[in-house]
């Protein structure tokens, strides 16, 4: 059952990282659009359904089967899944920062820029990169 619950992890964190990573791609693009235009109003159910239908669901189902591998595992001791964890909550915030604003433009109250999204883009592709150097080459 182990080897089960790893590749649904791993199937999870994917739908997971896909959405981290288009979501603020779709607000860079909803800023340009004019509030209660129909691009707008198609950004918004694009917004909302890849947040409540892909990674919202994507990540609960993420956390549980890593916290089942990490206890069946006995890895709860190891250094390297400590970093992980504290790098995985850290992802969580950065999905809970992306649903605020995803209420944000739903309410036409974004007041932040391209830019800003342009940015904050990277913040998952760089934790992403150092969760799987954990996982993968367990350095401590």
């Amino acid at each position: 059952m182990y080897e089960w619950i790893k590749a649904l992890h791993v199937i999870a964190v994917i739908a997971w990282m896909a959405g981290m990573l288009y979501l603020p791609r779709l607000f860079v693009y909803h800023c340009d659009a004019e509030p209660g235009s129909r691009q707008s109003e198609t950004f918004k159910i694009m917004e909302r359904r890849l947040l409540k239908a892909i990674m919202t669901p994507a990540m609960i189902v993420t956390w549980l089967a890593g916290l089942y591998i990490a206890y069946a595992g006995n890895w709860f001791t190891a250094p390297w899944l400590h970093g992980k964890l504290l790098l995985v909550i850290a992802m969580s915030g950065v999905h809970g920062f992306l649903s605020r604003c995803v209420k944000d433009f739903a309410a036409d109250r974004n007041t932040r820029s391209t830019k800003f999204y342009r940015v904050i883009n990277e913040v998952p592709t760089l934790l992403m990169i150092v969760i799987v150097i954990l996982v993968v080459v367990k350095p401590f």
